[in-house]
């Protein structure tokens, strides 16, 4: 049977705004608006969950939706670049970010490498494709690296076609299969269903 999971984008923060690392600040007041305006577009499913960041969770929330934490679906552990932006570790260390963006196996910031995270995604996508949960639905609202790494484990690709995958604030991700054959429907927009 089939196995469908939709993956929904936190809203946006001002972490994303000003390209830091591990983005884990609460929404900022559009995304929380934006949010709360589409919860009326988020499809009806079986269990609902969320990564566990405070993003993750707070979008959850503003959507309507009572989550269930989901720590498989943490964002991808930058370790000592947590907090701080693209720019200041590039101009700091642009070897390490060179190496980081060059080979997904590495990871200078101390954290997951780029390989860790496909696989750590993949192994939760995969386990919710098992013998026990045929036809199962599930909706989770995850970070954008999450969402990239469960696309590049569904689809079989390179693991660097992960920076080729751009994920909007407040987009849906579908993927339907089981484990080991997954088809993907990227990037909808949650847009709040018309008035009247």
């Amino acid at each position: 049977m089939t196995v469908r999971v939709m993956l929904i984008s936190p809203a946006m923060n001002a972490a994303l705004r000003e390209a830091r690392f591990d983005g884990d600040s609460p929404l900022d007041r559009s995304g929380r608006e934006r949010a709360r305006a589409a919860a009326g577009a988020v499809p009806e499913t079986g269990l609902v969950l969320s990564g566990p960041s405070g993003r993750c969770r707070e979008t959850a929330e503003a959507l309507g939706l009572a989550a269930r934490t989901e720590p498989a679906l943490g964002g991808w552990d930058l370790a000592d670049w947590a907090g701080r932006r693209l720019d200041e570790v590039a101009a700091a260390e642009p070897a390490g970010v060179a190496a980081w963006l060059g080979n997904p196996s590495a990871a200078p910031h101390g954290g997951e490498s780029l390989c860790d995270l496909v696989t750590r995604t993949g192994a939760w996508l995969d386990s919710l494709g098992g013998p026990d949960a045929p036809g199962a639905s599930f909706l989770a609202v995850a970070e954008a690296a999450v969402v990239r790494a469960a696309v590049v484990h569904g689809l079989r690709l390179p693991t660097e076609a992960f920076w080729r995958l751009d994920v909007a604030p407040l987009t849906l991700t579908g993927l339907s299969g089981r484990s080991g054959r997954w088809n993907v429907g990227l990037g909808r927009p949650l847009t709040p269903p018309p008035a009247g």
